[in-house]
């Protein structure tokens, strides 16, 4: 998976404009940095998003250059989204709940990747590969580069800690949405991405997130009696559009939700 993502980022730049775009809503899309129109400060990265579920829909626009990349990233597509399903099994049957309720709760999940590049950055200390940020969806699963560390967790208050590459192993990321169905019990994972100036990294990150249409709320036993859940109900459409109008870096977007906050 890792070399097939690189042999993409090493194709010639008229290769990959073909699949350049700087809109959000656009299913498959090479681009770069965040939000590239609202940022005043750019990110150190570029990334090729691809939506994975319903497999058949998506894959005959993959790109067939490299040659191997479709066969090889469905592949490892098929097997993370098993990989998620199975541990947002265990998640449910942490909080007491039946082990299909995320799933059900999620419904007819989708899935999304992004193909993260992160090139030689001759000041690194200028910017990020991405700032701190939690993640929208549910369920993050990364693939990290083998040879180079750059991702870093807040733990503490404001204490930033890396989390170094480990051979065979994947990153697990809980989402905002994981957050809002737990009713806090879970939070999501304030992370960011670092650069490196001496060499090159990549990362492949896999998303499971809702249907747009799900609507978002903690099951009633998670709601101790006479009190209001932590977090309004919500569609994940509308949660989405909400994060991707914003920055990276500013608050919260889930704390625009609270049942708490004024309206």
């Amino acid at each position: 998976m890792m070399a097939v993502g690189l042999q993409f980022f090493h194709l010639p730049p008229e290769e990959k404009e073909k699949l350049y775009s700087d809109e959000p809503s656009k299913k498959i899309r090479l681009s770069t940095s965040f939000n590239i129109r609202k940022e005043t400060v750019h990110n150190w990265r570029d990334y090729l998003r691809l939506h994975c579920h319903p497999m058949e829909e998506y894959l005959p626009e993959w790109p067939s250059n490299p040659e191997s990349f479709k066969e090889i990233v469905s592949a490892y597509c098929r097997e993370v989204r098993l990989l998620g399903l199975r541990l947002l099994g265990m998640i449910s049957l942490s909080l007491g709940l039946e082990q299909d309720y995320l799933e059900k709760a999620l419904g007819e999940q989708e899935q999304h990747m992004a193909v993260n590049y992160y090139p030689q950055c001759p000041e690194p200390e200028l910017t990020y590969g991405l700032p701190k940020h939690t993640d929208p969806n549910a369920l993050t699963i990364l693939l990290q580069d083998p040879n180079v560390a750059g991702l870093q967790v807040l733990t503490g208050g404001d204490q930033w800690i890396a989390v170094n590459p480990r051979p065979n192993a994947l990153v697990v990321n809980l989402g905002d949405q994981l957050q809002a169905l737990s009713n806090g019990a879970y939070k999501s994972v304030w992370h960011r991405a670092v650069v490196n100036a001496a060499q090159e990294r990549m990362s492949v990150a896999s998303f499971l997130c809702p249907c747009n249409s799900a609507v978002i709320s903690p099951a009633a036993g998670l709601v101790r009696d006479g009190e209001a859940a932590v977090y309004r109900s919500y569609t994940y459409d509308e949660y989405y559009k909400k994060f991707w109008s914003r920055n990276l870096d500013q608050e919260h977007c889930l704390e625009l939700f609270r049942n708490d906050r004024l309206q």
